[in-house]
């Protein structure tokens, strides 16, 4: 039977539903562990117990099954170690996750970002890091991973028209959305988001480079990261984390703190990311029109009544989606047929000429 210490795993992120079942598992050895991974590197992996980290091997059938599903592990996961004696950690097998956070590559390819995640921070600066879109693109990975989400605004205590940007967020987004415009490196500011930091919770922190998820993690947990500012002149952020790793917090929770995302789309195909635009749904239903694409038809009831620009942002993500779901042959029929009628356009013009 697999060695559970409860207590000394819960801060970082242990539950009854994950114990009961890596209870459930069958070890190769009465010496196997729960631990949890804590850090993915491109030569290594570091595990944590509760207490301390340490550096383990991945065995090389559970390696090979986990290319059969096609995936990988990822920080978050929930595995079981087994010593070999010559103090070297072996895993030697993977609890199914909960939950996964993905993302999509311009190659269309998954990359996982976090596993057995309760809640997702998403961390905006409020100064030139403020990007409506690209905060919809962040709702639209975790909606689809079923990971709450909880909007961070940083950089209130610095930033121009705060209370501005805020109307404007609350009128662009759903109105169910918790939101918070705080100093990520102040405590009595982030003490708001004491009701997501409860014993056993795991949150991840996503958002751009420079937006303060360092900041907000030093001043969440015991972690000493370093946190660089933005650049001079065009207010880009600098990248400060360069791998994903999981830090116990002071209240009792763990915090997945991320690298900033550059080029990459949400993981979700065309129905998910529309349940992630509900308000968007709810309208289109009362649209006079069944496939209404909410631009010029008549009896349209979105267009008008949502944010012009997030309408925009929804289209282009749905349309991002569509083509990933498309089969190689779909995408290359696709193709011939703008071809086509760019051809037949070009034609059209030559005899106008």
């Amino acid at each position: 039977m697999i060695a559970i210490d409860f207590e000394q795993l819960r801060p970082i992120g242990l539950q009854q539903a994950i114990a009961s079942a890596a209870a459930l598992l069958e070890p190769s050895s009465p010496a196997a562990q729960l631990m949890r991974v804590s850090a993915v590197h491109r030569d290594s992996i570091i595990v944590h117990d509760g207490h301390a980290e340490r550096p383990a091997s991945i065995l090389p059938q559970l390696l090979h099954d986990l290319q059969a599903q096609d995936t990988v592990l990822a920080v978050g996961d929930w595995i079981t170690i087994e010593d070999d004696g010559h103090d070297t950690l072996w895993i030697t097998a993977r609890l199914s996750p909960g939950t996964q956070i993905a993302r999509r590559g311009n190659d269309g390819r998954r990359q996982l970002l976090a596993n057995n995640v309760d809640t997702a921070l998403l961390v905006m600066g409020l100064d030139a890091d403020f990007n409506p879109r690209r905060l919809e693109r962040y709702l639209a990975i975790v909606l689809a991973a079923q990971v709450a989400p909880v909007v961070v605004l940083s950089k209130a205590d610095v930033a121009d028209d705060v209370a501005g940007k805020l109307a404007l967020l609350r009128q662009r987004l759903p109105a169910h959305l918790t939101l918070f415009a705080i100093d990520t490196r102040h405590a009595g500011d982030v003490q708001i988001l004491a009701p997501w930091l409860g014993a056993g919770q795991t949150l991840v922190l996503l958002g751009s480079s420079g937006a303060g998820k360092s900041s907000l993690t030093n001043t969440l947990c015991a972690a000493r990261q370093a946190s660089n500012g933005v650049r001079h002149g065009d207010g880009r952020g600098r990248h400060t984390t360069t791998s994903r790793s999981l830090h116990r917090c002071t209240g009792g929770a763990c915090i997945i703190d991320t690298p900033g995302l550059r080029s990459w789309q949400a993981d979700a195909d065309a129905e998910t990311l529309a349940a992630t635009f509900d308000d968007i749904a709810a309208l289109a239903a009362s649209c006079q029109f069944r496939d209404c694409r909410h631009a010029s038809e008549p009896g349209c009831q979105v267009r008008g009544a949502i944010d012009a620009d997030r309408l925009r942002n929804y289209h282009k993500l749905l349309r991002a989606a569509r083509r990933d779901d498309e089969t190689p042959l779909q995408r290359i029929a696709a193709r011939a047929r703008w071809k086509t009628i760019v051809k037949a356009t070009q034609e059209r013009n030559k005899r106008r000429g």
